[in-house]
């Protein structure tokens, strides 16, 4: 039987509420319908997603019904305890009870049962409805529909838990509350939070206090930095960053202990698809000349040392993490000194100082009279892209630099111990961890360190999005004529259901 005429069916998807969104509509009446109703249902059950599934975590009762089903709770963890649900007709939390294979009765105005048919649902509250990609516009399917809600519904769930964000200034919060939001307000906290053994807490922990610090030993913590690709502006400007790293290991650029993207190189093992769709990335990336907070189209420099070999020395901030942790130099006039002995006095040495060094932000300035000794070329002002096209090597500290001229095919050569030395794929000066034993190829490093490490939002529709979404957006859609998906969806559909469950370990 179908759905009578006066009942006005609803769609069961929805966007979730993150903070600041500004999706466009994901529903709209006029699907097509047909497709596998039951390999949706089946989707929606794997994925969790349909209804509220962003919301409150409510034990369910044995017989679940419009009372004890509230419209602001998880429908899963309700069903998960539920025996048989009883629900009004047009009710779309009926393809709910259906995917968690519960026992469903459907009651018409008159409070009578009424029988309606498993596929008349599936196509009345699903497939009858026109879904878009809300980054793109696209037309997408009922399947893509319910596997980028699962994607979002594995962020929120990443996120349940942590009872206090510590350290986070204001003007980052914006952009980095979508990525730590688990339904409720991001509790960010500027005081001492009173936490019990067994909270998590989420802490940019170069902005901590003493009394931070000592309140969250012994807690499960989670350290959050920015991505490796971050946005287009610095952190020291007060630029929000549009990526994030969440690690609840270590943190990547501190050898002296595992982190979750050194776990990955590690362990993963990593599919073909996925390095397919990290070396379609990786095009894309530099044909959009981007890096960490810049886009600049690829455009040919001339070498200023004519047929010389030029050698790039990206400075670094020297009171920053990622030198201080361990590993690293400690400054970058030993690092510029290093360099010169290793390639001699032939080479062509250009020194990038940091653009928050030069700003005036940070630790780490060389007086004129050290470069001048020790390079032939100082650049403040070529984008770091650029340069890395134009040169044939790179000698780095820890500098993410050296990460980017991997992708551009470049010699790079580690003084430091940076989350990608230890791998083969540079020429490592300082000892690496032992516990860095695989070999990788190129585009599984990307795999790790671009797709699978970072969190990334979509500063269009302020949701969290694939790395795709955001290289689009920075390279002003060049890097999408290299054959990123036209639906954004396409990528989450090949990576994150089947391959997710499975990658850190095989």
């Amino acid at each position: 039987m179908p759905l009578s005429a006066d009942v006005v069916p609803l769609p069961i998807l929805a966007i979730p509420p993150f903070p600041r969104a500004r999706a466009r509509s994901f529903a709209k009446p006029g699907g097509k319908g047909g497709g596998d109703w039951q390999a949706l249902l089946g989707a929606l059950a794997r994925h969790r997603v349909g209804g509220a599934f962003w919301g409150r975590q409510l034990t369910g009762h044995p017989l679940l019904d419009a009372q004890s089903w509230p419209a602001d709770a998880d429908p899963w963890p309700l069903l998960d305890g539920a025996d048989a649900v009883v629900l009004p007709v047009g009710d779309p939390r009926a393809v709910l009870a259906l995917a968690a294979g519960r026992p469903l009765t459907l009651l018409g105005p008159d409070g009578k049962p009424q029988s309606i048919e498993s596929e008349a649902l599936v196509r009345t509250h699903l497939t009858d409805w026109c879904w878009t990609d809300p980054f793109t516009g696209d037309v997408i399917s009922s399947l893509e529909a319910i596997e980028l809600c699962g994607f979002w519904r594995r962020l929120i769930d990443s996120n349940r838990g942590v009872v206090a964000v510590l350290g986070f200034a204001h003007w980052k919060r914006p952009t980095v509350s979508p990525l730590l939001w688990d339904g409720c307000e991001t509790p960010f906290c500027r005081g001492v939070p009173d936490l019990s053994p067994d909270d998590r807490v989420a802490v940019w922990r170069s902005r901590l206090s003493k009394a931070q610090e000592a309140a969250i030993a012994g807690r499960k913590v989670l350290e959050v930095e920015d991505g490796f690709i971050r946005s287009a502006g610095l952190g020291a400007d007060c630029v929000p960053p549009l990526s994030i790293i969440v690690d609840g290991l270590g943190i990547h650029f501190d050898p002296n202990r595992p982190s979750e993207l050194e776990d990955l190189l590690q362990h993963a093992e990593l599919s073909e698809e996925v390095v397919v769709r990290a070396a379609t990335l990786r095009a894309a990336i530099v044909s959009g000349g981007l890096s960490k907070y810049e886009s600049a189209a690829p455009r040919y420099l001339e070498r200023p040392g004519g047929t010389r070999w030029h050698v790039l020395v990206p400075g670094q901030v020297e009171d920053d993490r990622a030198v201080t942790s361990g590993g690293a130099l400690s400054s970058n006039l030993e690092l510029l000194r290093r360099a010169r002995e290793h390639v001699g006095p032939d080479a062509f040495v250009i020194y990038k100082p940091h653009p928050d060094v030069l700003a005036g932000h940070r630790r780490g300035l060389l007086s004129p009279a050290d470069m001048a000794a020790l390079a032939d070329c100082v650049e403040t002002e070529t984008p770091m892209a650029r340069l890395i096209d134009m040169v044939d090597e790179l000698h780095v500290n820890s500098s993410l630099a050296g990460f980017e001229a991997l992708m551009r095919g470049k010699r790079v050569t580690v003084h430091g111990v940076p989350f990608y030395a230890g791998w083969g794929l540079t020429t490592d000066l300082s000892p690496v961890p032992p516990r860095r034993t695989r070999r990788r190829s190129l585009d599984e490093l990307v795999a790790a360190a671009l797709l699978l490490y970072p969190r990334y939002l979509d500063p269009e529709t302020n949701l969290p999005c694939p790395v795709e979404v955001l290289v689009w957006r920075l390279t002003g859609s060049r890097g999408m004529k290299l054959g990123l998906p036209a639906s954004i969806v396409v990528a989450i559909r090949r990576f994150y259901g089947r391959i997710l469950s499975g990658i850190r370990h095989g």
